[in-house]
């Protein structure tokens, strides 16, 4: 078991999303992370939900597309810098491929976000940060409210899990810029893959804490999700990004 480093508090974070996804589950020819979202697209909603009063203040933002969207994505302005690069045949290869453009600062703080996850919650989000004082790493996640049935592939229930010790997880995911190069670098010589971002730290036996996070934290993947999520007005933007806030 490892011993963490001990990040400034006030160090600022880079938030980086692997968007290079097809994501046409929900149809149109558009990937998902592109299509509007209350007169804009998703993903840069999302983005623009990081710049909400009360979520902490951005050192800047890595962004993998795919390679048709690049140009697009470069004229998008949000006040930070901002490195955008093309996205990988996975999830995990989008995430190495932006992290490998944010400048080399060992000790700040890297969110790995979603894109198409435009309610991040504010505290959570101030908790995962702070949780890397003490930890390698953090991720939120909702409690789940269902009652759990392990099964075998005949169909029994083979028993009951105890749902207070189990977590869905969400984004953001964080740790030290140094500490995700290690295990993406890890990761790509050991050929491991992980089902989310901070698998690849427990993998290698370092500490990660949950934070625990509301459902409004919903990931838009599927057609009910693009119906019932409430979709904000973002009419306003460019204008003040003060007057943008979380549901």
């Amino acid at each position: 078991m490892s011993t963490p480093s001990s990040p400034a508090a006030t160090e600022r974070p880079y938030l980086l999303i692997p968007a290079g996804g097809r994501g046409l589950r929900l149809g149109g020819g558009v990937p998902k992370q592109f299509r509007d979202w209350g007169g804009i697209p998703l993903l840069k909603a999302t983005i623009q939900a990081f710049l909400a009063p009360g979520m902490p203040e951005l050192k800047g933002i890595a962004l993998a597309v795919p390679p048709d969207r690049i140009e697009e994505v470069r004229s998008w302005d949000f006040g930070v810098p901002m490195w955008v690069v093309e996205g990988g045949d996975t999830r995990q290869d989008s995430v190495a491929a932006a992290l490998a453009c944010i400048p080399v600062d060992p000790d700040v703080p890297v969110m790995i976000h979603d894109g198409v996850r435009p309610f991040p919650p504010c505290e959570p989000v101030r908790e995962a940060l702070r949780s890397l004082e003490s930890f390698d790493g953090a991720v939120l996640g909702e409690p789940s409210t269902d009652t759990l049935k392990r099964v075998a592939p005949s169909g029994q229930i083979l028993g009951t899990e105890p749902r207070e010790a189990i977590f869905r997880a969400q984004t953001p995911q964080v740790a030290l810029l140094s500490r995700w190069r290690q295990a993406f670098a890890w990761a790509r010589e050991t050929g491991f893959s992980g089902t989310d971002d901070v698998s690849l730290l427990e993998a290698q036996g370092l500490r990660v804490r949950l934070v625990p996070s509301p459902g409004s934290n919903v990931k838009i993947t599927t057609p009910e999700d693009w119906r019932f999520a409430p979709q904000p007005d973002h009419t306003v933007w460019p204008g003040d990004p003060h007057i943008l806030r979380n549901p």
